[in-house]
């Protein structure tokens, strides 16, 4: 009873292993490059989705504080780290950048090849002769 306790309470973190996992197993199992890129996208997320667990405290509020506490309540209060959720910001906005700059890439193989399967740019390129 208590490990289900546990898994309840740490359900985050139990999230992103399997977003984690699933990213990685669409990465490894697809050869379409679009899907690999989709898997990528699971992964960060699923990093993402950790350090905002991790930056969670129970109990403790954001660390905004209100015009209406006094000054005293306003010290005695306990606030969350915004590290992480900074660092969640800065990892959105870098993963939006790898994705664009992913699709561009895949775009330019498809012009060049005609496909956007792995193992047929593989066939493709053992082909020809360099």
């Amino acid at each position: 009873m208590e490990v289900i306790n546990d898994l309840i309470y740490n359900y985050p973190y139990f999230a992103s292993i399997i977003l984690f996992s699933v990213g990685c197993f669409i990465i490894l199992a697809e050869s379409n490059l679009i899907k690999k890129i989709i898997g990528i996208n699971i992964m960060e997320t699923s990093v993402f989705l950790f350090f905002i667990a991790l930056g969670n405290i129970k109990g403790h509020s954001p660390p905004v504080i209100s015009p209406y506490l006094t000054e005293e309540a306003a010290a005695q209060q306990l606030y969350i780290n915004p590290l992480p959720s900074a660092l969640v910001l800065t990892g959105i906005v870098v993963s939006l950048s790898i994705t664009a700059f992913a699709l561009v890439i895949v775009a330019k193989i498809y012009k060049y090849y005609g496909t956007i399967d792995s193992h047929e740019i593989f066939e493709i390129r053992s082909r020809k002769k360099w």
